[in-house]
């Protein structure tokens, strides 16, 4: 894909389309399968979804039968990232105020194993999601990014603290200020991907992966689980804080309406660092 190319498949314009959930949970032996499900537009995050699955990851944490989950995405992708529809007409006040990116703290502080089935595109927020998670695995030919930067603002979801923690300051640096995506087969040589599985079989190797984990004592797993987040993310909450911040601070730019705007009129942006 061309590089001007990417950002219409990383964030996705989008209005909530069809009345079904917007997150579809699977109950099987031992772990639940949780999917996105919007793939009219690549699963688009919008407000309501993360709310959404941020309700079903808490729900079946608490629930005694499920021991891991995996989290994919219905469709041609795992998540083209977030609905700049949505966004587009926010300020830095309206971000403050509502706080609507704490339901992101909800999802990273679930305690039992989430695994990320990624497939198609994980762009922007999608990226961001997977990355939330404790395993990635990832078919071959799919891609991750953080393409923010090519509509005036920056991730603001976890994104440069966990792409960084995964692929150290020089990569990731080179992703988040360029928005250029990075490939499965680089992401699992950087470590950013647990295991590259071939086509189609993502949520097949993330499902034998929760099946092998269920049947191991729980409370081992979730010590585990919780000694490995200290060790990888010891200083990530300081970084998060001002991720939020900074992320919520560039809606009072000119250059992210303009960013915006051009995205949503498919015309090429014209930043003027204002």
């Amino acid at each position: 894909m061309l590089a001007n190319d990417i950002i219409t498949f990383a964030l996705h314009v989008s209005m909530e389309g069809g009345k079904g959930r917007l997150v579809t949970v699977e109950k099987k032996e031992g772990y639940a399968v949780v999917r996105l499900n919007r793939p009219e537009v690549r699963n688009a995050l919008s407000f309501g979804l993360v709310s959404e699955l941020s309700n079903a990851l808490s729900s079946l944490d608490s629930d005694g039968e499920a021991s891991a989950i995996v989290l994919a995405g219905e469709g041609s992708a795992f998540s083209a990232g977030a609905d700049v529809r949505e966004m587009a007409g926010r300020s830095t006040a309206s971000f403050i105020q509502s706080d609507d990116f704490t339901v992101w703290d909800r999802i990273s502080s679930i305690r039992k194993p989430l695994i990320a089935a990624v497939h198609g595109y994980a762009f922007g927020g999608g990226c961001e999601l997977a990355m939330a998670c404790d395993m990635i695995i990832a078919e071959e030919g799919s891609r991750f990014g953080q393409p923010e930067i090519k509509l005036g603002i920056m991730p603001g979801a976890g994104g440069t603290q966990r792409l960084t923690l995964a692929l150290g300051k020089h990569r990731a640096m080179l992703h988040i200020l360029t928005g250029e995506p990075l490939s499965a087969e680089d992401a699992e040589r950087l470590g950013l991907v647990s295991a590259l599985v071939p086509k189609g079989k993502a949520l097949e190797e993330a499902s034998r992966i929760a099946g092998l984990i269920s049947a191991l004592p729980p409370a081992a797993v979730l010590s585990a689980k919780r000694a490995v987040q200290r060790a990888a993310e010891g200083g990530i909450r300081d970084g998060l804080l001002l991720e939020r911040s900074l992320f919520y601070s560039l809606f009072s730019t000119l250059d992210q309406k303009e960013g915006m705007d051009a995205f949503l009129a498919k015309r090429k942006p014209a930043f003027r660092g204002e």
